[in-house]
């Protein structure tokens, strides 16, 4: 209906204005719904397809093979477990091997390599940084076989006694009692009675 057939109606100017205003009116408040009601189809429809695709979900969660699943687990879970031993266990043996050769060379060993596969690792255990059972085997080895160890020479306890004299290698018996004064000739009798006896011949 437009402005012309309210005319031809017979209306007023003010009346077609009304009617006019009343028209439009009415017909946004129809496109404010229809748009609303678009807006709701299209949500129905996106709600319709995640429904959808939570169906095909549940469906294939339903054909999974449960028993199986778990077997897998259990077998990932093992060998999770024998990983984690081999690691503690390489660790461990490494830890050893690094004491035992500080331990070796601590002991003055000339070749750990041969001195190692003489002695019994098995009965060497690790306490804290101690070797265990290490310290008898090794005595035992320096009483058996001397040669693998180094050994230092001891000073010979035996103090040497040098006379009084002329320190370019003259020695005593070379001079005279009567070339001696009385201070060496007592420093030679407190210091080397054998000397001194055979001066005084």
């Amino acid at each position: 209906m437009n402005r012309e057939e309210l005319k031809e109606l017979g209306l007023s100017d003010e009346q077609i204005e009304s009617v006019m205003k009343s028209h439009g009116m009415a017909t946004n408040d129809l496109k404010t719904k229809a748009d609303s009601v678009d807006g709701l189809e299209s949500q129905i429809e996106d709600y319709k397809g995640q429904l959808t695709d939570r169906d095909k979900q549940l469906e294939s969660l339903s054909k999974v093979d449960a028993e199986g699943l778990q077997a897998e687990i259990d077998r990932l879970k093992g060998e999770n477990k024998t990983t984690a031993t081999d690691f503690q266990e390489k660790l461990d043996s490494q830890a050893f091997d690094f004491s035992l050769e500080r331990a070796l060379t601590g002991a003055k060993v000339r070749n750990p390599k041969a001195v190692k596969a003489l002695l019994d690792t098995d009965s060497i255990k690790v306490d804290g940084d101690k070797l265990l059972n290490l310290d008898s085997q090794l005595e035992g080895l320096k009483e058996s076989d001397a040669y693998l160890f180094d050994v230092e020479d001891k000073p010979d306890p035996t103090p040497q006694i040098v006379p009084s004299g002329n320190p370019d290698g003259g020695t005593t018996t070379a001079k005279s009692v009567a070339d001696m004064s009385y201070e060496e000739l007592a420093e030679v009798k407190k210091s080397d009675p054998a000397a001194f006896a055979e001066l005084t011949k």
